[in-house]
């Protein structure tokens, strides 16, 4: 017998900086972050405010409006597109009667669900355990609420030091379980040096999986849901008698959770020690040009630079636009542009080679195959 899916409000703040269509579509992929959790959006919430208010995140008036639809409509699950400190996480709790996630959470969850193998539920156990440790205190307030502080404020406040010092053990644990597997990976990766190695790398779903078992002609798992992919599969691939590694990566996303990035470090590595980085981009987002900076960010951030890269515009058989009325005589922007103004627009002004494919349809496989093997030959003159 199927569970029924919880029914979600979803919480997002216009901050000075963000236009209202911006934080929509921020809260678009809440939505299927939301979805790809198992649960269902029935309603958003939207506050402007200079910044998130230090004790509830949205201001009083606005959370005792969601509090009130809360009830009326029985809501299960009330998700907030930014991660919550404890303290707001706590006063929140005390206004609504349902359970509070944040963003941080909500991917964790997620992570939860799909880690497959020992390391990465590693990885996902030590970063759930680095979000918890800060949090336990708000676990305990129900037992102040049933049944009164008095009596319970010393066992109480023992319990969660007990519980802190297992977690911090637990924390530690998990950790040199991660360099054992780390230490195991490095000296796996050493002994493929000799071939060149290409990461695919990008936002999550975006394809990576799609044109890993296209090129490698593998089986590995893909679905039109966010981090369909954890682990980092590595399969040997062959262009022209040419061969070479072909490894995929976790998909990147806004906001990573800090520890999440912390923890996939070692999967990170596969782009860090690649010798070239296959950047894909679903063309057909929307907000395209947002996802590149946030992977280019993150690659910046793991100390990733400087690396041949080709930028692989997917899902062009997905691809609109809104084509602009004659008499319209203000600039194009992305979204009036056609796919050859695109074109012709990212390869003027992109350093890096792009390429326009559809990795479903199979459409300019043969000019990727080609770029890709003429970049793979210069690796192979510098080795």
């Amino acid at each position: 017998m199927l569970k029924d899916k919880e029914n979600a409000v979803l919480v997002g703040i216009i901050t000075q900086n963000q236009r209202d269509r911006e934080v929509q579509e921020y809260l678009d992929e809440l939505s299927f972050l939301t979805e790809t959790a198992g649960a269902e959006e029935v309603k958003r919430f939207v506050q402007k405010l200079e910044h998130p208010h230090p004790k509830t995140f949205v201001g009083t008036g606005k959370l005792n409006e969601i509090a009130g639809y809360i009830k009326e409509n029985k809501i299960n699950l009330l998700i907030f597109d930014d991660e919550l400190s404890p303290s707001q996480l706590r006063n929140i709790e005390n206004i609504v009667s349902c359970k509070v996630l944040d963003r941080t959470n909500l991917i964790l969850d997620i992570f939860a669900q799909r880690a497959k193998t020992a390391h990465s539920k590693i990885q996902v156990e030590l970063a759930q355990y680095q979000y918890l440790l800060p949090r336990l205190t708000r676990m305990w307030t129900h037992l102040e609420r049933q049944q009164g502080g008095i009596g319970m404020r010393g066992p109480g406040e023992t319990e969660i030091e007990t519980d802190r010092r297992v977690i911090r053990d637990k924390i530690s644990y998990l950790k040199e379980q991660l360099k054992q597997i780390d230490k195991q990976m490095a000296t796996q990766r050493k002994t493929r040096n000799e071939l060149p190695r290409v990461a695919l790398i990008g936002y999550t779903n975006v394809g990576k999986s799609t044109i890993m078992n296209m090129l490698s002609k593998s089986d590995v798992f893909a679905e039109n849901k966010l981090f369909a992919t954890l682990d980092t599969t590595v399969r040997k691939v062959v262009i022209e008698t040419t061969p070479f590694l072909l490894s995929d990566t976790v998909g990147f996303i806004r906001k990573l959770p800090h520890n999440l990035v912390e923890s996939f470090k070692s999967t990170l590595d596969e782009a860090r020690e690649s010798d070239i980085l296959l950047h894909v981009v679903d063309i057909s987002h929307s907000n395209f040009e947002d996802q590149i900076h946030v992977v280019n960010q993150t690659l910046l951030d793991i100390n990733v630079k400087e690396k041949p890269t080709l930028l692989v515009f997917n899902k062009i058989d997905a691809y609109s636009f809104v084509k602009k009325d004659e008499d319209d005589l203000s600039p194009a922007t992305d979204e009036n542009m056609s796919l050859e103004q695109l074109k012709n627009s990212w390869m003027a002004k992109n350093n890096n080679p792009c390429i326009f494919i559809s990795a479903k349809n199979k459409s300019n496989i043969d000019i990727f195959r080609s770029q890709l093997l003429e970049m793979i030959t210069k690796v192979n003159l510098r080795k």
